[in-house]
């Protein structure tokens, strides 16, 4: 075989060149994309086989050289490969006890080649994160069970406003994370599609089956068009695109997370270790964030909820480091998102002081709202008016020191005369609207605080997220399945 790999460039890669770009290009295909690069050649040689450019014989002693591959049999080099994995897998095969045949590689490009394993790889991570995710989803799931009618005060605008409880808080949040999974589920199905058989870029001359080769890669189909397929990379932007959106859940949550950690009343206890996790946990988040006093400040001094970890240091997710190599692929190694934040270890073992946050939410007014509904509903007072009476009670009772627990009939009738309206019932209306559960269990919309629609969207969830991880279980079966109905292909002998 001869030594020179294409005869239109002459001379080998710089050292800058080898050492910035591809070498380190080298070494993560090498740990990431060689087993996809194997696979791809197997493909390639049932095709070969197929059309009668190789024996059963000849491409199985092919397939056996590719099967001693590994990350520690190739090297980048730029005088032997040119620091591309391609050309160091053919040199792997050619330098093997028994010479491939004369056709193998012919009419064909790296181009295709590459972004298959790429998006291979890259199918493979989104299945991961969808693990990862469904798992974050089910620890928020378990700890809104264990509250769903437990009292907090709910913040808009850095203001308490209405009581919620930690279930409601927490169902959301898992509420959210399924979305992501369900959206990812889309982007997954729309990706899916082989760009193998499509060429450097026009397609190719043999009568490649690229529908089969799409099969025994495990892909759902073909991608139709050759250009599209070794130019595009706009599965890698909708892949980044959902997690991204996908970051801003989190960011929400860390930033409430940050506000509970920066509050003065502890509530809230976030061991490490994950009781009934498949995973030990990889990071105890412990680091308060710099800004997270100021964020505490400007809420009220009964704040309920606290995040901390068993030896009392405020939690704040923090993103886990991995060694970094020089060069363009300096990216940390995995995406997934349990394992670069410490979410769901805080919440597989996250606790909270029912009692501390009862006591915030009496000491706050945040039956305002349903004060001012009553004032509509019983009286028939206008809601814009009966809005005012109820803002005008609780500005006045603050002012004469008076906690929501302390109703006064006698004021709220009052004002309600100035405005021009009778309640003879006054008293009783303030101590229906103004206590902890009464505020809670006013909520009857569906998806609302209240403890039964808490529960009713748990369970709707829980179906949700068993289906999912179904689906996502189907896909992950994809590519081994594949990769085992390749090998039997290849081992089978011609009929």
């Amino acid at each position: 075989m001869t030594s020179e790999l294409t005869g239109r460039i002459v001379g080998v890669p710089s050292e800058v060149w080898h050492e910035e770009v591809l070498a380190p290009q080298f070494a993560y295909e090498a740990e990431h994309l060689l087993r996809h690069y194997v696979a791809i050649e197997k493909v390639l040689l049932l095709e070969y086989r197929r059309m009668g450019l190789v024996d059963a014989a000849g491409a199985v002693a092919v397939a056996e050289r590719l099967d001693l591959l590994s990350a520690q049999a190739v090297r980048a080099d730029p005088q032997q490969n040119m620091s591309d994995i391609s050309f160091a897998i053919e040199r792997h095969a050619a330098t093997g006890p028994v010479a491939p045949f004369p056709a193998w590689h012919v009419d064909r490009s790296r181009n295709d080649l590459q972004v298959c394993a790429q998006l291979l790889h890259a199918r493979e991570q989104v299945v991961d994160v969808a693990a990862d995710l469904l798992e974050f989803a089910g620890a928020a799931a378990e700890l809104a069970r264990r509250y769903p009618d437990v009292p907090m005060p709910g913040y808009t605008h850095a203001q308490a406003a209405q009581i919620v409880t930690p279930g409601f808080y927490f169902a959301a949040v898992s509420a959210e994370t399924l979305a992501a999974v369900r959206r990812l589920l889309r982007v997954y199905d729309e990706i899916d599609a082989s760009p193998l058989g499509s060429g450097t870029m026009a397609g190719q001359e043999l009568a490649w089956d690229r529908e089969r080769m799409a099969a025994l890669l495990g892909f759902a189909r073909a991608q139709p068009h050759a250009l599209v397929a070794v130019a595009s990379r706009s599965w890698a932007l909708a892949i980044a695109m959902e997690l991204s959106n996908y970051a801003i859940t989190l960011s929400r949550f860390s930033t409430d997370l940050m506000t509970w950690a920066a509050a003065d009343t502890t509530s809230w206890n976030c061991r490490t270790n994950c009781r009934g996790s498949p995973r030990p946990c990889r990071r105890s988040a412990t680091s308060r964030s710099s800004n997270g006093s100021a964020a505490g400040a400007r809420m009220s001094p009964g704040w309920p909820s606290t995040w901390r970890t068993a030896s009392g240091t405020p939690a704040t997710p923090t993103p886990s480091r991995s060694p970094r190599r020089p060069g363009r692929n300096s990216a940390p190694r995995s995406p997934h998102c349990a394992q670069h934040y410490a979410w769901e270890p805080q919440l597989c073992g996250a606790s909270g002081s029912c009692r501390s946050m009862r006591e915030v939410c009496e000491l706050e007014y945040l039956g305002g709202f349903t004060l001012a509904n009553q004032l509509t509903l019983r009286h028939r007072i206008p809601w814009r008016e009966a809005q005012v009476i109820a803002g005008r009670y609780v500005k006045q009772a603050m002012e004469k020191g008076l906690g929501p627990s302390e109703p006064d009939g006698g004021l709220l009738a009052a004002i309600a005369v100035d405005a021009g309206h009778r309640l003879p019932d006054a008293a009783a209306l303030l101590a229906e609207t103004l206590g902890v559960d009464q505020g809670l269990r006013a909520k009857q919309s569906q998806g609302s605080t209240h403890p039964d629609a808490v529960t009713a969207m748990l369970t709707a969830q829980a179906e949700d997220a068993a289906g999912l991880a179904e689906q996502w279980e189907a896909r992950r079966r994809t590519g081994p399945e594949a990769a085992d109905r390749t090998d039997s292909l290849l081992h089978t002998p011609e009929p």
